[in-house]
C-alpha cells in the first residue's frame, strides 16, 4: 500500500516482497545499532566498536543499493517512459548524495 510522504506528497507502491525485503534490512540494522550503542555503554574496546560500526554502514549501504536498484527499475523507467526526462535530474542528484 503506497502512502503519502509528508515531505514531498510523492509516494510509491511496493510489492509485498521489496517491502518485506527492505524492511527486514532495516531491521536488522536497527539491531546492529542498538547492539553497538550497548557495546559503548559497556565500555567495549574501540576496534571492537569500529569494526562493528563498519558493518552497520555496509548494511545501510546494501539497503541503499536494492533501494535504488529499484527505484531505478520502476519509477524511473516508468517516468522516462513517459517522457519526463526531470527524473534523469533527480538520479544523478541522489547518486551523488549516495556517493558523498
Amino acid at each position: 500500500m503506497a502512502k503519502e510522504c509528508d515531505c514531498c506528497g510523492r509516494t510509491k507502491h511496493r510489492s509485498e516482497e521489496e517491502y518485506k525485503s527492505l524492511i527486514n534490512r532495516l531491521s536488522r540494522i536497527e539491531g546492529q545499532i542498538r547492539g553497538i550503542k550497548g557495546m559503548l555503554e559497556n565500555d567495549a574496546y574501540c576496534v571492537d566498536i569500529i569494526t562493528q560500526s563498519a558493518a552497520a554502514a555496509a548494511a545501510l549501504n546494501a539497503f541503499n543499493k536494492e533501494l535504488l536498484s529499484n527505484h531505478i527499475k520502476t519509477c524511473v523507467a516508468d517516468d522516462i517512459r513517459a517522457g519526463n526526462d526531470e527524473t534523469i535530474d533527480e538520479l544523478l542528484k541522489t547518486l551523488q548524495k549516495l556517493m558523498r
